[in-house]
């Protein structure tokens, strides 16, 4: 937590000896907790409107580092929101981290990455909290508050432009009406020039983009003691991505990106909230009713590379509605409670058809032909009967098609109380909780594809290894045509048992706590759906073989159909779709001690804590074997040890500092896997992980800013002016399983330079300011190496003001 001033005060109006405490001056609705964050025992981060600005957060990739032990590659597009906490994280499919908005669950990551210029502040609790908050909670979660409009009157208006051709502008309005009755609206609009270039089309930006959406809250308080709270948000965006260049393993380089097919993503989002309070005499009732709606289109140039390989388009249509219902005791009571009742229901449909391209079917032809032998010979007596049988495929664009349904359906009850004073010892309490939390999920899936292709026989007899005669056509040049598809349903249905216990010693006199902690935490199963054209290549394969042999037959001359039936191969068994998609829940425990500090009469704030996590059936996201796809595998048991430390604190009046550190050591313990090797008897070998490092899991975070304010003289031009100054880092990562190719430690350099009159602000602003080369993602697809770097300098200006 940086010690800045909060929402419409400013630090002048504060005691700025003091680390001002956000809980205190932000009344935030929080359905679960009993008392403040920090009160509890877990590991959070709390981050104001101020604290926003000043590190030039402005969505969630931006936390990266500035809290300890969190990791969010910033790469691809909005559909990617990769966050890491403490070892644990999700490249794609369900998400290890469980993001919250004004109390409302965002359940699918695809909705993750929006825009924040209004945002008011962000609490980040790491840790599986999935007694409170259940599945895709067990590496944390991020709640995310927006501006109350019974806290700030007034418009506010930002305009801001930088280098690389980047714009924003945004404007919103915060109304009281009467006591009762207060409502904010607002909009925004962002452009983004790009960064990186396409070398195969002209030197063309690749990751431009804009987003235009905005706001409407408003909050009713019809008695005493009821409160209604509607929250509904829109948000377009256009974007290009996926700036990835061939990487050399050998000496290092990355490429210019240099693809064939323009790749882009657009995504509409709409998000609606109802938060209805009622506050008894002994407790305090909330029913949070959620709803969004998603639909979005990808479009991937899927071989990354110059060449007319194979493209995926994939398109999702999502429309969630969750309900939650809790009790709670009001705070102070010895016996401190929450309890309650979740659930949601899920409807998604995605498409995802891929295209091989004309150098993609070059590929696949001779993939295909090759499982048919260009020679059979077969002993007829004495002489041998040589079969050439010739496969040419004539198809020269494969669409393989792909509709899947996938609704899912979860529902919870969960209890936590806490015992304060126990024993009758002032400070000492004990809390326990317990979820019972169920899931099912279905998919409906129809994938297939069909392609031409034709087949010529020749059969030439020979003795001794010399032709007799001449050769016979068994069967002419034939035009085949051979279909293969899945189409059928899956369900699988989930029970956890969610516990969480944890011992606390209060200080008293709001000097701190120290706390012990285990609780259990699981992330949702699922289903590879990018995996059905990998298994439509295999049963192609097996289709085209037994399609040509019954197409053979008949054709082949009586003489030779018993040799030709016995000896032309046949198509083996097409792989079972639930076993080849399907992946597992993945489960953790955490055991953890910490404490959180005030010290010096708050001038000094400190939170720390050990951890110490045991994971099994991880889920690892790769490329396929066969390199056109990925997919989500278990990958046994995996161990995470590590610590963190934040510290806030201010030197002078004007000058303040801090600083954040995060360690992890996570690594395999038991995942033993398969990879290709052609020489192998089967084409496969085992290969062992153990004791490899888990990849996008960087070893160390840290970020070390300072702000120091000048303030004017009365009746001067300016009020005052704020320099403010972040760097932050991390690594080493590790992109792979084998651990071959990683990203070093690295840093980089942010800061701020504002200037303040009244209610208008201007800020010059800079990130990445030493230009640092860094990696920001990498991956290997169809034996290539592929990967982004981060974002080079960039600078702008922002003005900002309220009237």
């Amino acid at each position: 937590m940086l010690p800045l001033s909060i929402g419409s005060m400013r630090a002048d109006d504060v005691d700025t000896l003091k680390v001002v405490d956000i809980e205190e001056v932000l009344v935030i609705a929080a359905p679960k907790e009993n008392r403040k964050l920090r009160e509890l025992p877990n590991a959070v981060t709390l981050l104001s409107q101020q604290d926003m600005q000043a590190a030039q957060i402005n969505s969630i990739k931006n936390l990266t580092a500035l809290v300890p032990n969190i990791y969010i590659p910033d790469y691809g597009s909005r559909l990617t929101s990769a966050i890491y906490i403490r070892g644990i994280g999700s490249r794609i499919n369900t998400p290890a981290v469980g993001l919250y908005v004004d109390n409302i669950p965002y359940i699918d990551k695809s909705a993750f990455d929006f825009n924040y210029s209004d945002i008011e502040r962000i609490d980040v609790l790491r840790g599986p909290q999935a007694t409170l908050y259940g599945r895709n909670a067990m590496g944390g979660i991020i709640k995310i508050h927006t501006k109350s409009p019974f806290s700030y009157q007034g418009t506010d208006l930002r305009i801001g432009a930088g280098t690389r051709n980047q714009y924003n502008a945004s404007v919103t309005h915060y109304h009281r009406i009467s006591e009762r009755f207060a409502f904010s609206a607002g909009g925004f609009y962002d452009y983004a020039g790009g960064f990186f270039r396409n070398a195969a089309l002209d030197n063309k930006k690749i990751d431009k983009g804009q987003s235009a959406g905005g706001r409407l809250r408003g909050i009713y308080l019809p008695g005493e003691n009821w409160k209604l709270d509607l929250n509904i948000s829109y948000e377009y965006s256009d974007q290009g991505g996926y700036p990835y260049g061939l990487y050399d393993k050998e000496n290092g380089d990355v490429a210019q990106p240099a693809y064939s097919d323009e790749s882009s993503y657009y995504r509409n989002l709409l998000n609606a909230g109802l938060n209805v309070e009622y506050q008894a005499r002994n407790f305090t009732l909330s029913a949070v009713t959620g709803y969004q709606f998603l639909k979005d289109r990808m479009f991937m140039d899927q071989d990354f590379t110059p060449d007319h390989i194979f493209t995926l388009e994939q398109k999702q249509k999502i429309n969630t509605i969750s309900e939650e219902i809790v009790m709670k005791s009001k705070e102070g009571s010895r016996w401190q409670w929450t309890t309650g009742i979740f659930g949601f229901y899920q409807w998604l449909n995605t498409t995802a058809p891929v295209m091989f391209e004309e150098d993609g079917m070059e590929m696949l032809n001779q993939m295909l032909g090759s499982v048919i032998p260009s020679s059979i010979p077969v002993q007829a007596g004495p002489m041998i009967m040589d079969i050439r049988p010739v496969v040419n495929v004539t198809t020269t664009r494969l669409p393989i098609n792909g509709d899947f349904k996938t609704p899912l359906l979860n529902g919870a009850l969960f209890h936590q109380s806490t015992f304060r004073d126990l024993f009758g010892l002032d400070g000492l309490s004990f809390t326990a909780g317990l979820r019972l939390d169920y899931e099912k999920m279905k998919m409906d899936y129809d994938s297939g594809t069909a392609m031409d292709y034709t087949v010529a026989i020749t059969g030439q007899m020979s003795m001794g290894g010399r032709p007799t005669g001449a050769p016979i056509n068994m069967m002419p040049e034939t035009p085949l045509n051979v279909k293969s598809g899945y189409k059928g349903s899956i369900s699988k249905d989930y029970l956890q048992l969610l516990p969480k216990f944890a011992l606390q010693y209060d200080f008293g006199k709001n000097t701190g706590n120290v706390y012990a902690t285990v609780s259990k935490g699981y992330r949702s199963g699922g289903y590879n759906i990018q995996m059905f054209s990998d298994l439509l290549q295999t049963s192609l394969k097996n289709d085209m073989m037994n399609h040509t042999k019954e197409t053979v037959m008949p054709i082949v001359p009586d003489q030779f159909k018993d040799l030709v039936d016995a000896n032309f191969p046949s198509g083996g068994t097409n792989p079972d779709a639930k076993a080849a998609t399907l992946y597992k829940p993945e489960q953790t425990w955490n055991y953890e001690v910490g404490t959180h500090l005030n010290l010096f009469r708050n001038r000094l704030r400190a939170d720390a804590s050990l951890f110490w996590l045991e994971t099994r059936d991880q889920q690892i996201s790769r490329f396929a074997l066969s390199g056109l796809g990925r997919e989500t595998v278990n990958a046994g048991k995996s161990r995470s040890l590590g610590g963190e430390i934040s510290l806030s604190g201010v030197v002078t009046t004007n000058f303040t500092l801090n600083a954040s550190y995060g360690y992890t050591y996570a690594t395999f313990k038991d995942y033993v896997t398969n990879e290709i090797d052609e020489d192998s008897e089967n084409g496969f070998k085992e290969i062992s992980y153990n004791g490899k490092y888990v990849p996008f899991v960087p070893k160390h975070t840290f970020s070390l800013g300072g702000q120091y304010v000048f303030h004017m003289n009365p009746g001067h031009w300016l009020d005052r002016i704020q320099v403010n100054a972040n760097y932050t880092g991390a690594g080493r990562i590790y992109w792979t399983e084998q651990n071959d190719v990683s990203q070093s430690l690295y840093g980089t350099l942010n800061g701020r330079l504002s200037f303040q009159k009244g209610n208008g602000q201007i800020d010059f602003w800079v990130r990445n300011a030493l230009d640092k080369d860094y990696a920001a993602f990498y991956f290997e697809s169809m034996g290539n190496s592929f990967m982004q770097k981060g974002r080079p300098i960039q600078a702008g200006i922002e003005l900002r003001c309220r009237f």
